[in-house]
């Protein structure tokens, strides 16, 4: 089982940046926080990177679910996807699979969450 799901796409990287973000709001997804990778590396190594972004993304009702099937589980929480520059206008959009991430959590309840999170992360992929 892949830890994440992946696809690339021939578009600009502030293009699918929107087009992520307004695909994980059509499946109940906010994005709790953008890491911008490229920036923080030159801040702090003053090192040149791709662009690539980091965004935390959480569903609210399935957040608390989780939450209350296990209440570590919030080590696992926001739901990773990033957004990276392959070359120019190729960009790769990928997303943790929750299924993979969460098995070593033995529990039925959080299982069926994860399944139904990674279908809503996988669609949030395909539609971009």
């Amino acid at each position: 089982m892949e830890y994440y799901f992946s696809k690339t796409v021939n578009k600009s990287f502030e293009n699918v940046v929107a087009k992520v973000t307004k695909e994980l709001e059509s499946e109940g997804f906010g994005v709790l926080t953008e890491i911008d990778v490229t920036a923080t590396l030159k801040k702090k190594l003053d090192v040149n990177f791709k662009k690539y972004l980091i965004l935390g993304a959480c569903n609210a009702p399935y957040a608390h679910k989780a939450l209350q099937a296990e209440d570590k589980i919030g080590t696992m929480l926001p739901c990773n996807i990033i957004v990276q520059e392959l070359e120019k206008d190729k960009i790769e959009i990928a997303a943790v699979n929750p299924k993979a991430s969460m098995q070593a959590v033995k529990n039925k309840d959080l299982e069926k969450i994860a399944t139904e999170i990674g279908e809503k992360l996988q669609k949030v992929i395909n539609r971009v």
